[in-house]
């Protein structure tokens, strides 16, 4: 089993800037993946970026490449998702997630994050 506690959401300004973290506990051995997902109001869950636990290749949606940077620390256990230029549009609730593939697809990751809102003002 794997624990995953996401946090770090709040209330911010378009084309302000934002840390998510994701502490990881549990069988991390057993994953080969992490990533973000988000689900905004009315719509469904989407991926939005993931990396190797080992580190090196990460994936990115097309509507947050350039803008947002996924990283993670595995001594500490720690997943994290820098956000920059933010739009009102990526206001949604951020889950962090794993997974035993390097994938885009939400049905592979096993593991959830209980979801930390963010939310982008106009």
């Amino acid at each position: 089993q794997v624990q995953l506690v996401d946090s770090g959401g709040g209330l911010v300004r378009s084309g302000d800037s934002l840390r998510l973290s994701c502490a990881a506990s549990g069988r991390m051995f057993d994953i080969y993946a992490v990533g973000w997902f988000r689900q905004a109001p009315g719509k469904e869950r989407e991926f939005v970026a993931a990396v190797l636990w080992s580190g090196g290749e990460t994936l990115y949606a097309n509507s947050v490449r350039g803008r947002f940077t996924i990283s993670r620390v595995p001594v500490q256990n720690t997943l994290y998702l820098q956000m920059s230029s933010l739009k009102p549009e990526d206001t949604a609730v951020y889950y962090c997630a794993a997974s035993r593939a390097f994938t885009m697809t939400e049905a592979n990751y096993e593991y959830w994050g209980q979801g930390t809102q963010v939310t982008v003002s106009s």
